[in-house]
């Protein structure tokens, strides 16, 4: 009977501890989002509008964005931005190809997912797989046909 309960508290202990464990818990976690990861971002949707004349709603989706290297991937794509955005809106087709981008989210691909990016009424998503992420080619490529 002691080894049921033994093991009844285990279980329970760690279906308390599995939700923290997932969470920016980490002081370096938070440290390379507030300091790396979030400054980028935001510079990427000042670049982009700037650039194109039209907002971009960048956001980060943390439930897949968690470890300071997935974090890495995202500053990568948000750096795409900033570097594509003021050499492709030159003219008002290319202007007007990316501005029916409205929103673009941040994330890790779920596995056994390819990193991509995928469009669909205003919506945009990049996404990492871990070593490969997308960027601003793959936007356009996909957003000006």
């Amino acid at each position: 009977m002691k080894r049921i309960l033994v093991a009844a508290g285990l279980v329970g202990l760690v279906g308390i501890m599995a939700p923290s464990m997932t969470a920016f818990a980490g002081k370096k976690e938070r440290d390379f989002m507030e300091k790396e990861l979030a400054p980028k971002v935001k510079e990427a949707g000042d670049k982009f509008k700037a650039s194109c004349g039209c907002p971009l709603a960048i956001t980060i989706d943390d439930s897949t964005t968690q470890s300071t290297d997935d974090m890495r991937q995202a500053r990568g794509m948000a750096t795409t931005i900033i570097e594509g955005a003021p050499k492709y809106c030159t003219d008002a087709a290319s202007k007007k190809a990316i501005c029916q981008l409205k929103s673009l989210v941040l994330a890790k691909a779920v596995k056994p997912a390819n990193a991509e990016f995928t469009f669909k009424d205003g919506k945009g998503m990049l996404t990492h797989d871990g070593s490969m992420y997308t960027g601003w080619d793959q936007m356009t490529r996909k957003l000006d046909k």
